[in-house]
């Protein structure tokens, strides 16, 4: 109850190091075991990201620090939207050669407007082509152009290696671990207010999670007061009635585990369960007179697509539940936990599902289809309002670091999807462009730019908000390739379409009457036989299969198949493949519906 507490949030773009650093600074203080690490969940392994935001404490000096680990990746800006109502300060981490890049600037902006004063931790000083000063330089600049005040901008820096554990308050000092890096914690970042004996509770809750036993688990900082397990507690929002429960679990965090409590104090972080109903910003407290924290907002959904079951000439095969009902029940368990995703019942079988991106769609669908979910989904479209009889549409800032002989493509493309260039800083033969454009722009963009670049750029992007909408488009027009069969695909048939487009499957894959096979260049739809066989007459021999080259198709991903998919088609999600079909299958519907 006496120990001092600091709580503070690791933010960065993505792929910064931040994530690196806090198993770093948990296995330096001994709370956590070697090669255990804060991503644990199977997508964020295989990826190298961090999705979900997650808790975990360390013990230095006497002093319990709870460190939040927040993702990099701007899709999930609700998570760390959050978690920066619930703590002290922040560690901005910045990569010493990439410099501040979006995700930077919307966290930064966020802390900074929570009145927090940041230590800035330039990483990755180990790299090559880093420059420490300069990348400090520009966060500084970053602080300046987003408003900080004369004590934000007196930012602390700490020098680190995040991988190996090292952290230096000075370039020229001799480090061999972390130690420089909590030191300045316990020093920069203030201690939370202590507990005070008789004072009512005041809890607010910052993240969800859920246990199949446990049902809805709250995760909560506690303001004021004390907290026990088995206690009668009130929940209060600003706008909403009130309502009671009892804590059937109480726990603390150590390391990456949580730690049974029977009483938690002010100051520090907690999991609690027994609320059903609770959720994010809502106010915990064992007092009817006291009042509910502010409300914690979060940005709202930027893209919009359907969910529905699966229908295709192969539908039920991989799946486990491939019912309505079932995805049903599974959205509403999302929604227990993902405050980002909104979800619209009310259209029969299909329902409408709300995200911030591409990228936080296609993580939902990808653990859906690992738990066994079979589905069918819709091309995203950006999601269109009125404000004051103005049409509004979501806007973005984008960030490319491209070699400079592609920049003339990129700028090109991006300004027939409606972008306009803010900025070009030059550096040696790299090149870094600012845009801001409609995020309709951005949808099916990311392959071509991958072509365009030769897969040498590096594309991010923020959210800037809703804006007048910005008019019609241009964007690349590619036609579909659609099977007119349900067979098995041969390759000689294969080798036949590769230089009419880009081809999606490999020789032996399985396709039906309607299912998109490829592309074509031209933009021009195709009907085709991917199993016509070898005429005897005008080739040697039929076993000269072997003398057949093909080109590797590109094969369908979920981000894949949701950035290329055309507005009639829908992309077939199973626990063992994903496939792009026309929502009409056969030709003969397909010319009835373009004649109306």
């Amino acid at each position: 109850m006496s120990q001092e507490i600091r709580n503070i949030a690791i933010i960065a773009h993505v792929d910064h190091g931040k994530t690196t650093l806090t198993d770093a600074l948990m296995e330096q203080t001994g709370s956590r075991e070697k090669d255990a690490s804060m991503d644990s969940n199977a997508l964020e392994l295989e990826r190298g990201i961090t999705i979900y935001a997650k808790n975990t404490s360390v013990v230095y000096k006497d002093t319990k620090i709870n460190i939040v680990d927040t993702p990099g990746h701007a899709d999930f800006g609700s998570e760390v939207e959050r978690v920066l109502r619930s703590i002290d300060s922040v560690l901005l981490v910045v990569d010493a050669q990439e410099g501040p890049m979006p995700q930077t600037r919307f966290v930064l902006k966020k802390s900074l407007e929570l009145g927090l004063k940041p230590i800035v931790i330039i990483n990755k000083i180990d790299k090559p082509a880093a420059d420490p000063k300069h990348c400090e330089d520009l966060v500084l600049e970053l602080f300046l152009e987003l408003g900080a005040s004369d004590e934000q901008c007196d930012f602390t820096t700490v020098y680190a290696i995040g991988r190996e554990g090292i952290a230096k308050r000075k370039l020229e000092d001799e480090s061999k671990d972390l130690t420089p890096l909590l030191d300045v914690i316990l020093e920069e970042v203030p201690a939370a207010r202590a507990y005070v004996a008789g004072e009512a509770l005041r809890a607010q809750v910052f993240n969800l999670g859920y246990d199949n036993f446990l049902g809805r688990l709250a995760i909560a900082r506690i303001y004021e007061g004390s907290i026990k397990n088995s206690a009668q507690l009130i929940v209060k929002h600003e706008e909403e009635p009130t309502r009671k429960g009892r804590v059937t679990k109480l726990a603390t965090f150590k390391g990456i585990t949580r730690a049974d409590a029977d009483e938690a104090f002010a100051g520090d972080i907690v999991m609690v369960a027994g609320f059903d109903n609770i959720n994010i910003g809502d106010t915990l407290t064992d007092s009817e007179t006291a009042e509910a924290l502010p409300a914690i907002k979060v940005d709202e959904p930027t893209i919009a697509l359907s969910f529905m079951p699966n229908a295709s000439p192969f539908a039920g095969r991989d799946g486990k539940f491939v019912t309505s009902r079932q995805i049903r029940e599974r959205l509403e368990r999302e929604l227990e936990i993902n405050v980002g995703l909104q979800v619209d019942f009310t259209s029969g079988d299909a329902f409408e599902v709300r995200g911030r991106g591409e990228m936080h769609i296609s993580i939902l669908l990808e653990n859906m289809r690992r738990e066994g979910y079979e589905l069918a989904v819709s091309q995203p479209r950006v999601i269109i309002k009125e404000v004051d009889g103005v049409k509004m549409e979501p806007f973005e800032e984008v960030t490319i670091d491209v070699p400079s002989q592609f920049q003339g493509a990129v700028i090109e493309r991006l300004g027939a999807r409606g972008f306009i260039m803010m900025n070009m800083v030059m550096h040696e033969n790299q090149v870094r462009l600012m845009f801001e454009g409609p995020t309709r722009g951005l949808l099916g963009y990311k392959n071509q730019f991958i072509v365009d670049t030769k897969g040498e750029g590096i594309l991010a992007s923020r959210v800037l908000g809703f804006r007048p909408y910005a008019g019609d488009i241009q964007k690349r027009v590619v036609g579909s390739i659609i099977s007119m069969i349900q067979v098995t695909a041969l390759a000689f048939g294969l080798f036949g379409l590769q230089d009419r487009g880009q081809l999606y499957i490999n020789p032996g894959a399985e396709v039906y009457e309607g299912m998109v096979v490829g592309n074509t260049s031209k933009g021009e739809e195709m009907t085709v036989n991917p199993t016509k066989g070898k005429q005897l007459t005008n080739m040697r021999a039929s076993g000269s299969d072997d003398a057949i080259t093909l080109v590797p198709p590109k094969l369908l991903s979920i981000e894949i198949g949701l950035e290329i998919m055309a507005d009639d088609e829908f992309l077939e999600v199973t626990p063992k493949n994903v496939r792009l079909r026309k929502s009409k299958l056969t030709e003969s519907e397909r010319k009835k519906g373009s004649a109306k």
